[in-house]
This record gives C-alpha cells, structure tokens and sequence, in this order.
C-alpha cells in the first residue's frame, strides 16, 4: 500500500527503499535500467552484458549514512564481478548471508566504500531483481550490520515479493511517462519552433507541460508577420487533454494560421475558426484570444473566444487586464465576436497566457488573478523560460494543467525599419502624389533601384481604389527585409486578378502586380478593405531611416 502511490519513477523506487529501512535491512539502493528512465522497454533476464543502470534511491539508518553508496542520479557501478552484475545479466538474486572478507569489493560499488562497509560492521548482503511482465527493470540490494541477524532465505522470499510487486508499480510509472513523452513531442511539434521578424514588437513565449499526462495536449500559442508590418499574436486552449487534444489543437492551429495569412481581421479569423471548429469529428470546444499590434499607430487589436483576459504591464511595471469582450469559446457556434483596440506605449508590455497559469485545486480564480497582477512587474522578459513561468505563475507547485505564456513588449522601430503613412487625396491626383511620396522615400532610404516598380504597383493600387473603392484613403510603405506597399479604400469588394483579352483595355493591372511582386492580397477593414503588394530588398541595400 506504501509503495507505488504515485505514477513516478523517483518517488515509487524511494517508497520501496524507505519502506524496507529497517522493516527489512539496515540500508537499501534501488537502481533502474537507463532506457527504463527514457520511456522504453527493460531488457530480458538471462542476456549477455550488464545493462546500465542509474541509482534511483537511497535510504539507511542513522548509523550507516556515512556509506557511499552511488549517488542517486548517477550511472551505477559496474564491473563483471559485482554481486549487482550477476543479478542483472541472470534476472535471480543473489544472497550473501555472511560476507568475507574478501567480498566487500564484490559488494561495494567503489573500494572506498568497501572500506566503509567493513567499518560500519555490515556483515550481510542481500540483491534482487526487478522484474515485471518479464521485463527487467532495474535491482534493489540490501545490506544488515551490527547485531541484527544476517539475511535468511525466509529474507529473500519475502524481498523477492516486495521487488515483484514494485517492479508492476515502476512498470506502470513507465509506462505512464512514455504516454507523456509521446503527447509531449506530439503537442511541441506542432507548435511553432520560432518567431518571425515583428517590426516594433519584441515577442518571447514559453511552453511548459505538467509532469501528469493527463493535463498536457490542447494549449497553442502562434505568431504571424502580416502585411503592412503588423503582427498577428495568437493563445489558444482545446478543453480537453491528451493525444486527442492535441490533434485538435494541431488543427485549429493550421486553419488560424490559414487565416492570419489571408490578413483577415482577428474579429473574422475567430469567427471562420469557429465554423471550421464545428466540422471536426472530435466535437471539441476551445478558447482563443487573438492579438494584432499596427506599430503605424502603436496599438493592439485584440479578440476573446472565451478567453482568460490578457494582461497589459505599462513601462512603470504596473499592470492591469485588458477588459476585452469576451465572446463564446470556438466550437460553440455562437458568434460575432467583438474586438477592443488598445493603444500601448513604448516598452508596454501585452501578456498572453492560458489558464494552465492560474489553475490551482486549492485557490479560488480570482485570487489566482489577483497573484497575477502582484507578480506582473517581476516578470523575466528577457530569459522566458519554463523555470520563469513557474516562479511567475500564481499556481506554482499546484500547478495541474499545462500553460503557455505569451509576452509582446511595444519597440521604436529597430535600425533599418521604415514605416512611413500618408493621407491620399480622394481624385485623380491621388496616383501622382502617391509616387511622387514613394520615389521620395525610397531614395531616403537608399532604395531608388525598386522605385521604378514601386510607382508602379502603387499606380495601380490606388487605380483600382479610385475605380472600384470610392477613393483611395491612406497609403502605408513599410520596409524591413521586404518592401511592402498598402492602399486602402472604402469599397467592399475585394479585388480578384481577371482573364482579359487581347481586346480587352483594362484588366491587366493585378496581373502586372502579381508579376512584379513576390506576393500581394487584400483584406477587408471595419471600413472597407485594404490592398497590398510586397517586394523583396536587394541584399547589401543601404541603411534605412525609421523617419
């Protein structure tokens, strides 16, 4: 009943050497085999060659601590002639009712420690094998000193059974952590293995799982460049846990990238991922909460599924939550959802994070919130990892669930990022001014090689906004690693490249833009829609101005 309370390799081998000590032997060590420790099978009893083990747990009465047994954490001793040995290469124990002199070293995992087992007075030596399922797992040995009686072969039965009956428990621990390891890699691999460049945004995330595989499996986090130099931050949680769970969790996350890609508003990718929610087999629900921050007026854009609320800490180190609309969670077939846009100042910093990070089976939410707050202005930025997110989760030790932090810090624009924005006039000037404004630029930018293209596509751009869109209105040129050129209008239509003829007089405008430029697309705004075009930057291009 003491032993195996939990499905744990460390704590089920330190039950069994603790409840052996001194119901059973004076001191007990208990070693597992290493590809045990990693998830995977034991080796059969009988097979040539010793297989490595690790010491895995200690336990002794006061008058033996001084021994030196191997260090719990490290390879095991080995050598051919060992007692130990011979119980893993045979799987049968082996006892040593009295030891001789000369079998101390047999004993003993080093010749100090020989010395210091002669010393101590122990005088009887007892090992067994782990074995479970016909697998073995690892041993056990036992010494006694003093004046307690030597090792019976009533005393081996009895350790024989009590190593049986553990090894089930160590199996299972086994067992359990390589399910873990399998959701584990699984719900990694599908996150994102980096961020891309974010013009004024400096983004840092963690992931950290819970040693209980029943809590890993549905928490996301993803970041996307968007046209126009903005970013799209995105914290997800499937309510659910498990393999299943983070397929869906794999899903949900390929069709919101799909989305931020086609630069939808984040009020419309959770609405289409709601209805793309709703057509999985697993009929799961999920909260989202996705962030986009414009550095052209240094604001996020910010839309709750159901979401934990995000947190905003200014650049004093006071922090707050940000009162989103919190909307119904993905899957449940109830939108629209609202958005909030939330203005920050440089060095503010938006904190994105699942509930994994506040959950406790003791505290109430909102005094888990509350810790939050308190413990916001503390918060690592720089060196975000799992340790960071443990100390700065309110949960800490009771922490049941897995967790994904999210951290967005509002930047000026690096060196050699230009943002630059212009009000277009609505008539048939607007074409001139816009190439007169980007010609200018580009030269302050050392960029005149594309100046030819540019005012080209951007004739083009704000043509078609004076056609179809009742007006050009603003014209955005942002250059990092890509020049990217945005129009955008008040019509509602978003443009589409068309067949034309040889005849034909028009047409041809989205063609030549689709020729010239690496990419291009369209998106619809709460006032119309914007049109973009973006182009690569010649390599060894000259310094850049942010002004």
């Amino acid at each position: 009943m003491r032993i195996g309370t939990t499905l744990n390799l460390v704590t089920t081998s330190q039950e069994l050497a603790d409840f052996t000590v001194p119901r059973l032997a004076d001191a007990a060590a208990v070693d597992l085999l290493e590809s045990v420790l990693h998830g995977e099978e034991g080796a059969r009893p009988g097979r040539a060659g010793r297989p490595a083990t690790r010491a895995m747990a200690v336990s002794a009465i006061d008058a033996l601590t001084s021994l030196e047994p191997d260090p719990v954490g490290e390879l095991s001793a080995t050598g051919a002639d060992k007692y130990a040995t011979v119980c893993l290469t045979t799987g049968k124990p082996v006892l040593v009712s009295r030891i001789g002199p000369d079998e101390y070293d047999r004993v003993a995992p080093t010749p100090s420690a020989a010395v210091l087992l002669r010393a101590a007075g122990v005088h009887s030596y007892l090992v067994v094998p782990l074995i479970a399922r016909g697998v073995l797992l690892g041993a056990a040995d036992f010494i006694r000193a003093g004046d307690r009686a030597p090792f019976t072969q009533a005393d081996l039965e009895l350790a024989t059974q009590l190593a049986s009956r553990a090894a089930l428990f160590v199996d299972n621990a086994r067992l359990y952590e390589r399910e873990r390891e399998h959701v584990v890699t699984l719900q990694r691999s599908l996150l994102p293995r980096d961020t891309p460049h974010t013009p004024g945004l400096t983004v840092n995330h963690c992931y950290a799982p819970t040693a209980d595989p029943s809590g890993v499996g549905g928490d996301w986090y993803d970041v996307a460049s968007l046209p126009g130099g903005r970013t799209a931050l995105v914290v997800g949680d499937v309510m659910g846990h498990g393999l299943s769970a983070a397929a869906t969790m794999g899903r949900l996350r390929a069709v919101a990238r799909t989305l931020m890609a086609m630069d939808m508003a984040p009020d419309r990718v959770l609405a289409r991922l709601d209805l793309a929610a709703r057509d999985l087999e697993e009929d799961q629900i999920a909260t989202c909460l996705c962030a986009v921050y414009d550095p052209a007026d240094a604001s996020f854009t910010v839309v709750s599924a159901g979401h934990p609320l995000p947190m905003l800490i200014a650049p004093d180190g006071s922090a707050s939550f940000v009162e989103v609309p919190v909307g119904a969670p993905i899957g449940a077939g109830v939108i629209p959802y609202d958005g909030l846009r939330v203005p920050v100042e440089p060095d503010s910093r938006l904190v994105l994070y699942t509930d994994g990070l506040v959950k406790s089976r003791t505290e109430d939410i909102d005094k888990q919130l509350n810790r939050l707050l308190q413990s916001a202005p503390a918060l690592r930025f720089a060196d975000l990892d799992a340790v960071a997110l443990h100390d700065f989760a309110p949960a800490g030790s009771e922490r049941f669930d897995e967790a994904v932090l999210l951290v967005a810090a509002a930047r000026p624009p690096a060196s050699g990022v230009g943002l630059r924005v212009w009000e277009l006039p609505a008539d048939g000037s607007a074409a001139g001014a816009a190439r007169k404004y980007v010609r200018e630029q580009l030269d302050l930018w050392s960029l005149g090689d594309l100046a030819d293209v540019t005012e080209l596509v951007v004739s083009e751009l704000v043509g078609n906004a004076l056609r179809y869109g009742g007006g050009p209105g603003r014209l955005r040129l942002l250059c990092h690693d890509r020049l990217v050129v945005e129009v955008s209008d008040t019509g509602p239509d978003l443009p589409q490249i068309q067949h034309a003829s040889l005849s034909d007089e028009g047409g041809r405008g989205l063609q030549l833009i689709n020729m010239l430029c690496r990419r291009w697309g369209s998106c619809r705004t709460a006032t119309g829609k914007v049109v973009w075009a973006e182009q690569d930057v010649p390599a060894g291009a000259g310094e850049r101005s942010a002004t």
